[in-house]
């Protein structure tokens, strides 16, 4: 690989949550190429190495830089361990406490605020301007992170994600099964399967309605129209429900990736 520190060029940026990995390439902001990859915690450096030298081909000479930020700290070090030893001569950031970012975080406790929500804050502030609220869709996890009118980030919610939900149903009804995530054909269903799809696709489009209203609600007195907030959805499960939802501005697929190397550059 080679790159300079002057440019971020063709950029690796990786968001390593606790369901899945997403990887993708990116310049100036826009993403050439996209991989998502289960999140293994027994992986091992070399592990890893050998699976994003396979992902990226003919496009691994092109890399000039690196980016992660992680929700997991074991799968973390072992990337930290493939940076210095597989990827040594490519320059790259770890997005952590102490890392520029140029967000405020105005939390109780900001060093425990994930590093994704920091870096969804920035994109999002960056690429629509504040107050926004950015909703992530995981698959562990659904956050909500709202951003002021000055670009800080002022806090959130966080919720249990689709995935994790689901499986939740499935291992503790006894006559429930593993279905596949997709909206059914309407909220009242007539068998089984399409009842969990109603529950997820539509309950949760609900919840985040509700939680996204009350958000406007509360940064009320810093707005005074409703529509003067950009509402972004994001993540890889977002497909599923962004049209059912009435709250949404825009679909961002890539703001975490975009976010990341927004950080790159502020730091190299």
């Amino acid at each position: 690989m080679s790159g300079s520190q002057g440019s971020p060029g063709l950029l690796l940026a990786a968001d390593i949550g606790n369901s899945h990995t997403v990887l993708g390439l990116v310049r100036d902001g826009e993403v050439s190429a996209d991989w998502r990859v289960a999140t293994v915690e027994s992986r091992t450096a070399d592990e890893w190495a050998v699976l994003l030298r396979g992902l990226l081909g003919e496009h691994e000479d092109e890399i000039a830089g690196i980016v992660v930020c992680a929700t997991v700290p074991t799968v973390l070090h072992a990337w930290r361990a493939m940076l210095a030893g597989s990827f040594a001569d490519v320059p790259s950031v770890v997005v952590e406490p102490g890392v520029r970012t140029g967000v405020p975080v105005l939390t109780d406790n900001p060093r425990e605020v994930g590093t994704d929500r920091i870096v969804n804050a920035l994109a999002a502030a960056t690429r629509y301007g504040g107050p926004a609220v950015v909703v992530d869709f995981g698959g562990t996890a659904t956050t909500f992170d709202v951003v002021n009118s000055q670009g800080q980030y002022i806090g959130g919610a966080i919720s249990p994600g689709i995935e994790i939900s689901l499986e939740a149903l499935e291992r503790r009804g006894a006559q429930l099964r593993k279905v596949e995530l997709r909206r059914p054909r309407s909220v009242i269903a007539r068998n089984t399967v399409e009842a969990l799809q109603s529950g997820m696709v539509f309950g949760v489009a609900s919840l985040v309605d509700g939680i996204v209203g009350k958000m406007l609600r509360e940064l009320g007195a810093e707005v005074s129209e409703v529509s003067e907030v950009t509402v972004v959805a994001t993540g890889y499960l977002a497909p599923l429900v962004y049209e059912e939802c009435g709250c949404f501005t825009v679909h961002d697929p890539w703001l975490t990736l975009r976010g990341l190397e927004l950080v790159y550059r502020r730091n190299l």
